[in-house]
């Protein structure tokens, strides 16, 4: 009898997404896909490209191939949740392609941390030793989901990186501010800028990646250009887009859906 034990990171399977959710496809089921047939065989010899930089990434060969099939290219670049540039689902991809440009970029490591510094983006990737694919299930709360072929890098290769001090249990990622850029900062809905945060445990989990591209391509700016968080035990729009700032606390950030329901996180705005 074959008797399989969780590792303790796992969810249930009732919780969100199952386990094989998260395994990536290899090249030639992934090209299949995208319906490239001869001319997409002979793009499998090429690395792809998935970081403003320029940076190929490279399978993950611990994340064996998987029957998922990709959503559209199409689909995952017109279907979005960004707030920034409007609560509908098809203002990202207008609104956000009206002048903003995210590039140049800067990001800054900050905090109770060894390593702080503000770092270009393209200089940051390049400190992480190259970049891999990965498909995950992307689910949202309004019960609908998406099959995304990131490209990017674990988050627990940017921990490393900073070096958190003993400490150090949170860290606390911040988006950009822009309202004169981004029409839906122009709006309340939100207290701008957009925060998430997460314990240490779960920023160093395995799965926990940020994204820099999308089926080898650059992040498009809908889809939070040029770095976002993908946490796909997590529902989707708790994945920040266009990270400015990563800051290691001592205690847990007040993100920005538990300052707007406190009541769907058992507390209390302070």
């Amino acid at each position: 009898m074959f008797i399989r034990s969780k590792k303790p990171w796992e969810l249930p399977e009732s919780a969100v997404t199952s386990e094989q959710a998260y395994f990536q496809r290899n090249r030639r089921e992934f090209l299949r896909t995208l319906g490239l047939g001869i001319a997409g065989a002979a793009l499998g010899a090429r690395p792809l490209w998935g970081a403003t930089g320029g940076f190929p990434s490279k399978e993950n060969e611990h994340y064996p191939a998987s029957a998922l099939k990709p959503t559209p290219y199409d689909l995952i670049t017109s279907y979005n949740n960004f707030y920034e540039f409007g609560t509908e689902k098809d203002d990202p991809k207008s609104n956000a392609n009206k002048g903003w440009k995210p590039e140049p970029w800067t990001v800054e490591l900050r905090g109770l941390i060894r390593n702080p510094g503000k770092f270009d983006v393209n200089d940051l990737v390049g400190k992480m030793g190259g970049l891999e694919e990965r498909v995950y299930r992307h689910r949202c709360v309004e019960a609908w989901s998406m099959v995304v072929p990131w490209d990017g890098f674990p988050l627990a290769k940017l921990v490393a990186l900073a070096d958190p001090k003993l400490e150090a249990k949170f860290i606390k990622l911040t988006s950009f501010n822009d309202p004169k850029k981004a029409v839906g900062q122009q709006e309340r809905t939100i207290d701008w800028p957009y925060v998430e945060s997460l314990h240490l445990a779960e920023a160093t989990n395995e799965l926990a990646f940020i994204a820099t591209g999308i089926y080898g391509k650059p992040l498009p700016n809908q889809n939070g250009a040029p770095l976002r968080l993908v946490t796909p035990w997590k529902y989707g729009f708790k994945g920040i887009k266009s990270i400015v700032t990563i800051e290691f606390t001592e205690k847990p950030a007040r993100n920005t859906w538990n300052l707007m329901a406190p009541q769907e996180y058992g507390s209390s705005p302070m």
